[in-house]
């Protein structure tokens, strides 16, 4: 096997986070899906841009919320995106190579813009994202970097990442080659709406063994089987993939693989301030958990650990580290 360099390399896209606190009445005017990510051209984005009040803004993405929390574990991440070069493409290259993460992905010199996503959080802490994902449905095989994926222990991707066409020849080819190479290949199947576009498509990304390691919520893996009980999903999500993994907010999360069934309990919160990048962060320390010979209750710890920090603040990566976290917690 070729020599190691990263624990976990990242695929998704490169999107700059614009957050603001509003009420529910606000996501009733500008007609605004609670809870999901609704994808925008840029006239929408421009008009709520405008609407939206004092706003933070913070690089994102989800495949990159997930590498920076790798690297805030103390693993060796890498990360594949499309920015544009332009002042929202600088923050991000800036913040993701601040927190540790390999990013070398060259930038986009004509339009259109870096990405970026409108993020409202309602007093409940749910957010509702509008994503204008301008550079990255440029992201196409030649941003693949065949060297960083042989030598990642890991590769994962995002399934928002399967909207833009031509990315979904690059992920086929990075598969190609992690598998060649001896290595895993991961993804998060995102968001109910993205699996109600691409329900077959994803299957066949499990059942081919294209993936090998699948990350849901509930609400997901019960969308992609389209049933309302938890139990049959969860049996058949066991049958498709190699390890599938799936979040179930206050209740935990579960691990599967063809024999096993772990079921780990939620990290206990004191306060719920946001959900913005919990998923992610949960990934991140599964696969840091995963990529460092723990087994995988010790993974499904470390995922809750660090989605349990993170909505606990504003913004989708920690403010803190969390190897240190870790340590405290004795993990």
């Amino acid at each position: 096997m070729t020599e190691t360099r990263f624990d976990v390399l990242t695929i998704g896209n490169a999107i700059v986070d614009i957050i603001a606190s509003t009420e529910d009445d606000f996501l009733v005017r500008e007609n605004i899906i609670k809870g999901a990510m609704n994808l925008v051209d840029d006239e929408r984005a421009e008009h709520l841009y405008a609407a939206m009040g004092p706003a933070i803004e913070a690089s994102g993405g989800s495949a990159s919320n997930t590498a920076a929390g790798v690297a805030s574990f103390g693993g060796k991440a890498a990360y594949f995106g499309k920015v544009a070069d332009d002042h929202l493409g600088g923050i991000f290259r800036h913040d993701i190579r601040a927190v540790g993460v390999h990013f070398e992905s060259k930038p986009l010199k004509a339009p259109p813009p870096t990405a970026r996503s409108m993020i409202f959080v309602t007093p409940d802490g749910e957010r509702s994202m509008n994503t204008y994902l301008g550079a990255c449905v440029e992201l196409d095989s030649s941003d693949i970097e065949e060297e960083i994926v042989a030598t990642s222990k890991l590769t994962y991707f995002e399934g928002y990442l399967w909207d833009p066409p031509r990315a979904k020849e690059a992920i086929r080819m990075a598969a190609e080659i992690a598998h060649k190479h001896g290595r895993r290949y991961s993804m998060t199947l995102s968001d109910p709406f993205c699996i109600d576009r691409y329900r077959e498509e994803f299957l066949d990304l499990m059942r081919s063994r294209t993936v090998d390691i699948v990350f849901a919520n509930e609400s997901e893996v019960k969308s992609l089987y389209q049933t309302a009980d938890f139990n049959s999903a969860l049996e058949a999500f066991r049958a498709d993939c190699e390890i599938g993994i799936v979040t179930r907010s206050e209740l935990g999360s579960v691990v599967v693989t063809a024999d096993e069934t772990h079921t780990v309990e939620a990290h206990p919160i004191e306060k719920l301030v946001d959900t913005t990048g919990a998923g992610d962060l949960y990934a991140a320390g599964f696969l840091f958990g995963l990529t460092n010979d723990r087994d995988l209750t010790d993974c499904a710890k470390l995922g809750s650990l660090a989605a349990a920090i993170v909505i606990q603040q504003v913004g989708p990566r920690p403010s803190g580290s969390l190897k240190t976290a870790m340590q405290q917690e004795g993990l």
